[in-house]
């Protein structure tokens, strides 16, 4: 391995062979460009804006919470998936988590910034835990008990719920691209508009859904749909978007290839000025795409596999050097062990505390 590396030898050697290129890669797109996390990201990039002094509180009690406290990066622990991919499916490889409690106990354990998860979970234990860990109600779901199963983000509570049970942030997810989104994006526009006016944070789940984004790849984690989705995000203010590590690119041109119809709108000099095939500069188009930044990028961590611990870290690196905010993990740390989900959420965390893993 390279001697010029200095990082800390465990997040080189899970990174493996990709180790130098990773975390010596220059970007394409100038960092002078974005509003990088920090210490004051709060006050440098929030303090202007139109959001309500409670919204700004909240902001920084996120930011202010847990083993990245005060870094400007976020690591959440995120536990909707009993809702869309069945309770079974879940927590079957780890029981211990159908009670919420021990959902909430994970995250504190590992010093997350804050738990995201439904309004059931988080009211079932909010007087014991509001005060101890930021919570964030996610909003909508999608259910698959339905027959025939259809793929839809329905509301399943409302915005005063979560600010009873004493939330500092709502989610939302929409399925960009669906039949669906334009109700979704008006439903969320305006649970969002709710939120601020309440003095909570919003996070938005940017994610993809169209038969037609499958073809040659999966163009739902193309960086420039994605991208998109992410500027559409921002538009209907989300203070934090969540997002899937782009694979790929040009999934406007693949759509209209396959489907032999004009689709969307793009520029080539996305794919010749702005991007190339390295994943930190297609994880940068999704930072550029939140507004340079000013909305914080969180990436999701993935299914759960043979190999999480690389996975996770190779994720966080990207994201961090790419200009990104911190990772949302979920399955890869609740379908284990307790100990090896604490183990995990602080081996993603060690990326965002290294000094040594820089801004590309």
């Amino acid at each position: 391995m390279a001697t010029t590396l200095s990082v800390p030898s465990s997040i080189e050697s899970l990174l493996g062979q990709e180790a130098e290129d990773l975390l010596t890669y220059k970007a394409k797109v100038s960092k002078d460009l974005l509003h990088l996390p920090g210490p004051d990201f709060v006050d440098r990039v929030w303090v202007n804006s139109d959001r309500h002094p409670q919204v700004l509180r909240n902001l920084q009690l996120l930011y202010s919470t847990g083993r990245l406290a005060n870094t400007g990066y976020l690591s959440i622990l995120p536990v909707d998936q009993g809702i869309e991919h069945s309770a079974g499916a879940s927590f079957a490889p780890n029981p211990m988590y159908f009670d919420p409690e021990n959902i909430v106990k994970l995250a504190i354990a590992a010093g997350c910034n804050a738990v995201a998860t439904t309004l059931g979970v988080l009211g079932a234990v909010s007087r014991k835990y509001a005060h101890k860990i930021p919570f964030i109600v996610k909003l909508n779901h999608n259910e698959l008990l339905t027959y025939p199963n259809q793929f839809d983000q329905i509301m399943f509570a409302s915005v005063e719920q979560a600010w009873n049970l004493g939330a500092v942030a709502v989610g939302a997810t929409i399925y960009f691209g669906s039949e669906q989104s334009s109700r979704q994006i008006q439903e969320v526009s305006q649970a969002f508009k709710r939120a601020h006016e309440l003095g909570m944070v919003t996070i938005l789940w940017c994610y993809l859904r169209n038969s037609a984004f499958k073809q040659d790849k999966d163009y739902h984690i193309a960086a420039d749909l994605t991208g998109q989705a992410n500027h559409l995000g921002v538009t209907i203010e989300a203070d934090i978007i969540k997002q899937k590590l782009p694979e790929n690119n040009n999934g406007y041109g693949a759509v209209a290839q396959a489907t032999g119809t004009s689709y969307g709108k793009t520029d080539k000099r996305v794919y010749s000025d702005l991007t190339t095939d390295h994943p930190i500069d297609l994880t940068r188009y999704q930072v550029l795409n939140c507004y340079c930044g000013r909305a914080g990028l969180i990436n999701s961590g993935g299914a759960s596999g043979k190999n999480d611990f690389a996975e996770a870290v190779r994720t966080a690196v990207i994201n961090k050097r790419a200009g990104g905010t911190g990772l949302i993990s979920g399955r890869k740390t609740f379908q284990r062990p307790f100990e090896e989900g604490v183990k995990l959420f602080q081996a993603i965390q060690d990326v965002y505390l290294s000094k040594d893993v820089t801004i590309a």
